[in-house]
């Protein structure tokens, strides 16, 4: 394969609900804490959420923030910590050749309820509607407003893919890098759920939102007694580049995109596929050049529904069989479902694992469901690997979009993390 084509990661910049680096995200995974809590939300009350507690004026003044959307504020932190973390020298880059691609689930919603919200109080009069609304709700904010901050004249836009989106913006900046439309790739996922009221009554409608007494146990992936979704937010931005110029700026790299895959069921709007899921993971293990057994490390879409949890199983059984070597684990447990960051912020949270050969575990199963037994599931407490060379990451979303993403270990001698 040219130099190329190689893809590479170089810069991470994220927040979770347990997390504001990852550092601090991948130390509070290997010690099994949940950053999900309780919030009050318009209309419904006090409802269980994983929300994040970043600092946002660290990149945006007040105005800024009070102008643009929380989305757009979870990117801005999320991209200029990317670039903090990569050592690039934004001063010696062109930046109309840095692009931004951003996966989203969905966008404006929270806009939209806010300010129905706000105008009630003046008896629905829409003199009082905000004149910033139309650039807060547009498809390509959040991936705008990072623009805006950072003077980026690239490309830029998001994916709506639902919960596969995070994974997708991730495919679609290596894809950019590989047709040399970019130089470097500002890719990942966000999500600002949980300050929309419409997701919780929706999803509580339909019987798939979680309740628990204590909301960290609220998210039960693979458990019998498993109630339903922990609606979160989150952000994860990570700097691609291309191989040749990260070696030749002596970049960091944290490891190398080997495989993808997207693909749809086109079977039902929420109800997962199978069948349709277990050809995307054997196209992006094609695609990588490798066997099941060579994956080390495997985290799961799980988001802790009967029929999502079963299905994927189903179709990881098909493809992994009872291979002893791939260990399975699943991050929503600790975060809640972060929907468009999903994909993104779950494989940027095993990055450290090439070097430390770690793998956290899947927490809150108490009563495993003998149909999510895939006999290699890490729970409990974490797995010390002999070594780590390939990461899976599974995500899947509704109206049936399937994203697969691998990354291997970088073999350089600037592989270290």
């Amino acid at each position: 394969m040219p130099k190329s084509s190689r893809i590479v990661i170089t810069g991470v910049g994220l927040t979770a609900p347990n997390g504001n680096s990852l550092a601090e995200f991948r130390r509070n995974l290997l010690a099994g804490k949940s950053g999900v809590s309780k919030i009050e939300t318009h209309y419904m009350g006090e409802m269980i959420a994983g929300v994040c507690h970043y600092d946002p004026l660290k990149y945006q003044k007040k105005k800024e923030l009070r102008r643009g959307t929380r989305a757009g504020s979870i990117s801005i932190y999320c991209a200029n910590e990317a670039v903090v973390d990569s050592r690039v020298d934004m001063s010696l880059i062109d930046r109309s050749r840095i692009g931004i691609f951003l996966g989203i689930t969905e966008h404006g919603n929270v806009e939209t309820e806010h300010e129905i919200y706000n105008i009630k109080q003046y008896d629905y009069n829409v003199d009082f509607w905000s004149h910033h609304h139309n650039p807060r709700t547009v498809a390509n904010s959040p991936a705008g407003e990072v623009t805006l901050n950072m003077g980026i004249t690239g490309p830029h836009y998001t994916l709506g893919a639902a919960c596969a989106a995070g994974v997708i913006g991730l495919i679609q900046g290596a894809q950019m890098l590989r047709l040399g439309e970019v130089d470097i790739a500002l890719s990942g996922g966000v999500s600002e759920t949980p300050h929309t009221f419409g997701s919780f009554a929706a999803f509580r409608n339909e019987g798939a939102l979680a309740n628990h007494p204590d909301p960290e146990k609220a998210c039960r992936p693979f458990d019998r007694d498993r109630n339903g979704v922990v609606v979160s937010e989150g952000g994860c931005i990570l700097v691609l580049e291309r191989l040749d110029d990260a070696l030749r700026r002596g970049a960091t790299i944290y490891g190398e995109i080997s495989g993808y895959a997207i693909n749809s069921d086109a079977s039902d709007f929420i109800l997962p596929n199978s069948a349709r899921q277990v050809e995307c993971i054997r196209l992006s293990l094609d695609r990588a050049g490798i066997a099941p057994s060579d994956v080390d490390i495997l985290d799961t879409h799980a988001t802790a529904t009967r029929e999502g949890d079963k299905a994927e199983c189903q179709a990881l059984r098909e493809v992994f069989g009872n291979n002893p070597r791939t260990c399975i684990t699943n991050t929503k447990s600790y975060i809640g479902h972060t929907m468009g960051a999903a994909g993104a912020l779950e494989l940027a949270g095993h990055l450290p694992s090439f070097e430390d050969h770690l793998v956290h575990q899947t927490i809150n199963v108490d009563n495993l469901d003998p149909e999510c037994d895939l006999g290699n599931l890490i729970l409990n407490q974490p797995r010390r690997l002999d070594k780590v060379d390939y990461i899976l990451n599974n995500s899947f979303g509704m109206l049936g979009i399937n994203s697969v993403i691998i990354v291997k270990r970088f073999a350089g001698s600037d592989s270290a993390i």
